[in-house]
């Protein structure tokens, strides 16, 4: 267990594997354990971090704000302080709709950009995770928070085909307050990033499950519409969670990305 001290407060992340860096970004109400297996894989190549965001998994919760925007800060003064000046970025959901933002913000970090099953618009996000991005919806649903833990345990299996997915998602989800549940959906909500793909110069790749139910699937679509040069996966048996659904194609095909020489 690894942590920095950021302007925001303490910043966990995990590192596995010696080599050229990989930096791995999880979703909503993740945290870095989601990339546990694909560390050890891709671990024999890289050496690879996963970071947990401001307000999730085991970093800082004290902020005021949790914005897809300040997640974009975090990666760069995570990448600071390591020492790391540029590095392939690979993000899941949330993590991914962050990575696109890294290289329009700071070009010179990302080396790539991975996306998996992550939001180009906002507006893909599935209605139920649009309502939790209401304040009074999210308050509502922490008055009854073990309730509601209990109900996400139920459904998981349509989420996740993995077996181990609901004792995961709980753990994640025990470890998040009201503001970063709220202002990170919130915002991800609000976010529209077409206008701006053009800005992107890295190689990318974007990573779709055709049975995703948290973000619409077609997402592929305005990625390759704003950056025609970019290569397109699609898993059809995946869901949202490609790396657990499907991790031997999954890591597989993000290997073979990263290895790609950048031209």
């Amino acid at each position: 267990m690894s942590s920095i001290t950021t302007r925001q407060g303490i910043l966990h992340y995990e590192v596995f594997g010696r080599g050229k860096p990989v930096i791995l970004l999880h979703g909503w109400l993740g945290s870095w354990g989601l990339w546990r297996e694909t560390m050890a894989y891709l671990g024999q190549y890289y050496r690879t971090y996963a970071l947990d965001f401001w307000g999730f998994g085991e970093s800082g919760k004290s902020l005021d704000t949790f914005q897809v925007n300040d997640f974009v800060d975090l990666v760069d003064q995570f990448m600071d302080q390591l020492g790391i000046v540029s590095a392939p970025i690979v993000g899941h959901s949330m993590g991914g709709t962050v990575s696109l933002l890294v290289s329009m913000h700071y070009p010179e970090r990302a080396q790539k950009v991975v996306i998996v099953g992550s939001p180009v618009v906002g507006s893909s996000l599935a209605f139920a995770l649009k309502l939790a991005g209401i304040r009074l919806n999210a308050w509502a649903l922490f008055m009854v928070f073990p309730l509601f833990r209990g109900i996400m345990r139920l459904v998981s299996p349509m989420i996740c085909r993995d077996p181990r997915f609901p004792a995961m998602m709980d753990s994640d989800l025990s470890k998040t307050t009201l503001e970063s549940f709220l202002t990170s959906i919130a915002s991800l909500r609000r976010t529209d990033l077409r206008p701006r793909l053009s800005q992107v110069t890295c190689p990318v790749m974007g990573m779709f499950g055709s049975k995703d139910n948290i973000v619409h699937p077609d997402q592929w679509q305005p990625l390759l519409e704003g950056v025609p040069t970019a290569r397109i996966e699609r898993f059809p048996k995946a869901g949202h969670f490609i790396m657990l659904d499907e991790p031997a194609p999954f890591m597989q095909t993000l290997k073979d990305f990263l290895d790609t020489p950048v031209k």
